[in-house]
């Protein structure tokens, strides 16, 4: 079982005093104290530090973390030009990038695709045309391409990356269409279901669809470490109305969020219904209290990866 921490670089935590510099220290501080992996959010209604440039300083501040989106928006990029950057990110990294995907989503999403001239009903097709493009830029000098939606007669060489064939790609979502999509045409699974019985059933069919195609089965899960549960809650809520100006009652129907006791539990639940990678997002703004929460968990790492090991199957 590994264990990853999501960067605090969206606007709540900018406004609140956070700094990219910041990030990149807190990212080394993930290292040293045992986390596997470092993660980064892609918006653009939001503002945060862009993904890609961030992960570039981690990079080169790191020496052996892997270094996530979660999850990146390929649409809002040049499909050619994201493939140098990400190449090239993969260079400076030594071959350690991981790159969770997304489509963006319903009620949030359509305007930031409007800005990029890409059409929110055909952002599946979009998505899944740019990482086979992807793919073959890293592996091959393709002299065009043609899928459903993008059509290129030329195309640039791309850098090869330092991991043969590039980084993995992990799928975010968990809707029926993507878990077939996940099983056809992707590395890894990314989602953030709230019900242990949805992710179980999610991860049943994507390996019915992939067959003996590897597919690593990841979580990502909004935490905030505290014994006493209704404290807990309310910090998750004050988290998901700064995040997303929703409360928890609604971000917790889409999102799993745990906190008391019940956080071991429930990833322990997770780890045994398949999850091999456990992305943790902590649930503050304020820079003082990311950091305490980022002690905490800190803490629980090795108790966290002895008991989801032990217990996953």
């Amino acid at each position: 079982m590994e264990i990853g921490l999501l960067l605090p670089a969206g606007q709540a935590q900018l406004q609140a005093g956070g700094s990219a510099a910041a990030l990149v220290d807190m990212a080394v501080n993930a290292e040293r104290t045992g986390f596997d992996s470092v993660w980064v959010g892609d918006s653009l209604s939001r503002a945060r530090v862009e993904p890609l440039t961030l992960l570039t300083a981690v990079a080169q501040a790191t020496e052996h973390i892997t270094l996530g989106t979660a999850a990146l928006i390929p649409a809002y990029r040049n499909p050619a030009h994201a493939a140098v950057t990400i190449s090239s990110l993969d260079l400076i990294s030594g071959g350690r990038v991981v790159l969770g995907v997304g489509a963006g989503f319903p009620g949030f999403s359509e305007q930031e695709f409007e800005l990029v001239g890409v059409h929110f009903k055909t952002r599946f097709s979009q998505l899944d045309d740019t990482v086979t493009l992807w793919r073959e830029l890293w592996t091959g000098n393709p002299s065009s391409f043609h899928g459903k939606v993008l059509h290129y007669d030329w195309l640039p060489e791309v850098p090869r990356p330092a991991r043969a064939g590039g980084p993995p790609v992990w799928l975010a979502g968990i809707t029926p269409a993507a878990l077939s999509r996940a099983g056809r045409l992707y590395d890894g699974w990314l989602p953030y279901p709230p019900d242990v019985a949805d992710y179980a059933q999610g991860l049943a069919t994507i390996r019915e669809v992939a067959g003996a195609r590897p597919v690593t089965p990841a979580l990502f899960a909004t935490v905030f470490v505290d014994d006493d549960a209704e404290r807990g809650r309310k910090a998750l809520d004050e988290y998901c109305r700064a995040t997303y100006a929703r409360p928890l009652d609604v971000i917790g129907r889409i999102q799993v969020m745990l906190t008391g006791e019940d956080l071991l539990t429930r990833l322990g639940q997770f780890a045994a219904a398949g999850a091999e990678h456990v992305l943790l997002r902590i649930a503050a703004v304020d820079p003082a209290l990311v950091a305490e929460q980022l002690a905490k968990v800190a803490e629980l790492v090795p108790v966290l990866r002895r008991t989801l090991g032990t217990e996953g199957p």
